[in-house]
């Protein structure tokens, strides 16, 4: 599974244990401008006792055209209703194109035909790789280009388990699973170590969390906990 530390891959973490599956967690250090979320991911792994957990290094700060990529700003203080409108500048090219490549190599050499993605499409910053039709294109591709699914070994599935759920969601399903929200990280513009609280991610996170009725376990530089 990709597990990048936030809030939704813990939670496909916790959701893929519970359903019995044993784990080998894939994360990415792709010189992004939140790095800090590889430390999350680390948490999360070690936490939940995972089977092998790889760090790759793919720099895609190399080809730049993001905000997290690169010295472009990160958008701050977005309602949500302006969040799907169109594709922001945090978008990092074909990023989920590639992780869930290298996922695809590890996971034919490990003989493992299940690969879990945390994306959901209803509250999503506009990304187009978040999308239902993008992961059953990669899903058939995947059995079209391997040899463990061209010679019958099997037949690659892309789980995504909260493509259809709003965060509120996802933060009662987590909790419910026993996740510890406290461990992940959001933030796509850290500020001294901690969540920003102004980047669309912290404003999806933090609102969904008061939807919820709840307090966010993170602290964020501005001070305030919703």
């Amino acid at each position: 599974m990709l597990l990048s530390g936030g809030l939704d891959s813990a939670t496909v973490l916790a959701l893929a244990q519970a359903e019995g599956f044993q784990i080998c967690a894939l994360s990415f250090d792709y010189k992004q401008r939140h790095k800090l979320e590889l430390d999350a991911a680390r948490r999360l792994a070690a936490r939940a006792g995972v089977e092998a957990h790889r760090v790759l290094t793919v720099d895609l700060r190399q080809f730049g055209g993001s905000a997290l990529t690169s010295s472009l700003a990160v958008p701050k203080d977005r309602a949500p209703q302006a969040m799907g409108r169109d594709i922001p500048i945090t978008y990092v090219p074909a990023r989920n194109t590639v992780f869930l490549s290298c996922a695809l190599a590890w996971a034919e050499t490990l003989g493992c035909f299940d690969i879990f993605i945390g994306v959901n499409a209803l509250d999503y910053s506009g990304y187009p790789d978040c999308r239902p039709e993008y992961l059953a294109a990669f899903e058939r591709m995947a059995n079209l280009a391997t040899r463990a699914s061209v010679q019958g070994g099997g037949v690659f599935k892309i789980h995504a388990p909260l493509i259809a759920k709003r965060k509120s969601e996802i933060i009662q399903l987590g909790l419910a699973l026993g996740v510890d929200y406290g461990l992940t990280f959001s933030c796509y513009d850290p500020q001294a170590g901690l969540s920003c609280g102004r980047c669309d991610a912290c404003r999806l996170r933090r609102e969904a969390f008061t939807a919820c009725g709840l307090t966010d376990p993170l602290a964020y530089a501005d001070g305030d906990r919703l």
